[in-house]
């Protein structure tokens, strides 16, 4: 058996396979044309509501902490603010050694699977499940433990979430995670009570973890997504097998500040510590303190959610004509029907100068097809004015 380091040494065979990463196939695509009109990025899921007044004072009050190396799991008082989200949340107590904070919660999705799945499972090479369309770290931090990742549809046909119990009993048996993102990045798909609790069962069957990104979790229409740590309080799952990914970045519109954080059990959070002690990058103090506030306060969520909500309904009523149109259950995003993703994308950024992502640019194809190739992204994260000419732009270029 190879060991992880020749594994890592061979990457370049291993990730031959991977399409080129989004954002330079876009640029490749539509930055050789001139735009249409005056440009609307409607590409990138980066908020752009604002964020909580109070971040500023913090980062004033305690910048000198910039001169100290930070805790590297996270600070007590900030373990302490996650943890009182959770119960909060998710009527769900967690004690401050299941939690880590994290720097983006990009690092946390690639470095639990390094820490934590197996280089062989029952003797065979390890399989990582995860969605298709996928966020493309899922694939990464599959390739550079030695895993097959294994893509499974996200349709409409399948309510936007993978099917993970239609797949052969061989590669359950041989799976060690399966990542799944819900509210869906990029259909807005919610995992509900029945879902989540068959997704449990099938883990406990085949003995795999199960990895929820859960970073939209906030955004959302009426009522709460129902998260994968509530499901597990319910079915009674050990706690080992759940690894949960929240993120402020959507929540309160602080992406740069890079900061979320990773919930599992004890001894799974053990090894995700001491990988971070070594390989990790933890947040510098500054940044803690301002995490701590905004993980407790929810007045900033509560109208940024009001702000989305806003623009889901003006989304309703501009595409109400449209019979492909449906509408999201939470998230930020549209998935939109069109005939070709990049023909669509090229189309409006010629005609119209608003930019949107080809479906394709988050998916792969496989024998039945590829599940992204005939929709397009759009994100709703800019003001509603710019929001609404956008969706109206869009509405006229390719459904009229």
């Amino acid at each position: 058996m190879r060991s992880r380091i020749e594994a890592v040494m061979t990457y370049p065979e291993r990730f031959s396979n991977l399409p080129a990463y989004a954002w330079p196939r876009l640029r490749a695509l539509l930055d050789v044309h001139e735009a249409g009109g005056d440009p609307i990025n409607m590409t990138i899921g980066e908020p752009q509501h604002p964020f909580p007044s109070f971040v500023a004072d913090i980062m004033a009050k305690t910048i000198g902490e910039f001169g100290k190396y930070p805790k590297n799991e996270g600070a007590p008082e900030l373990l302490a603010a996650i943890c009182g989200w959770i119960t909060r949340r998710y009527s769900v107590d967690v004690t401050p050694d299941r939690v880590m904070a994290l720097n983006g919660t990009r690092e946390g999705l690639y470095n639990a699977m390094m820490a934590l799945s197996p280089e062989s499972k029952n003797g065979k090479k390890p399989a990582v499940l995860m969605p298709n369309p996928f966020y493309q770290v899922y694939a990464i931090a599959a390739l550079s433990v030695n895993a097959e990742p294994v893509f499974v549809p996200a349709t409409a046909a399948t309510g936007h979430l993978p099917d993970y119990a239609s797949l052969d009993t061989e590669v359950l048996d041989r799976t060690t995670v399966a990542y799944i993102c819900s509210p869906a990045n990029p259909q807005g798909a919610v995992a509900t009570r029945e879902y989540w609790t068959q997704l449990i069962t099938l883990a406990e069957k085949h003995d795999f973890m199960i990895f929820a990104d859960e970073c939209y979790s906030e955004i959302y229409r009426d009522t709460p997504p129902m998260g994968v740590l509530e499901a597990a309080a319910d079915t009674g799952c050990d706690p080992e097998r759940i690894v949960a990914f929240h993120s402020l970045s959507k929540r309160s519109n602080l992406p740069g500040l890079r900061s979320g954080f990773v919930v599992s059990g004890p001894k799974n959070m053990a090894e995700i510590r001491q990988l971070r002690g070594y390989a990790g990058a933890p947040l510098p103090m500054p940044i803690q303190r301002v995490s701590e506030a905004v993980w407790s306060d929810e007045e900033h969520v509560i109208e940024n959610r009001a702000l989305y909500q806003a623009k889901f309904n003006d989304a309703d009523e501009i595409f109400a004509k449209v019979n492909s149109y449906t509408s999201p259950e939470a998230g930020f995003f549209l998935w939109l029907a069109v005939e070709n993703g990049e023909a669509a994308a090229l189309k409006l950024w010629q005609t119209t100068g608003v930019r949107v992502l080809p479906g394709a640019y988050l998916s792969r194809p496989d024998p039945a097809g590829d599940p992204g190739a005939e929709y397009i992204r759009v994100a709703l994260v800019a003001p509603r004015k710019e929001t609404q000419r956008g969706l109206t732009l869009i509405r006229d270029c390719l459904y009229t």
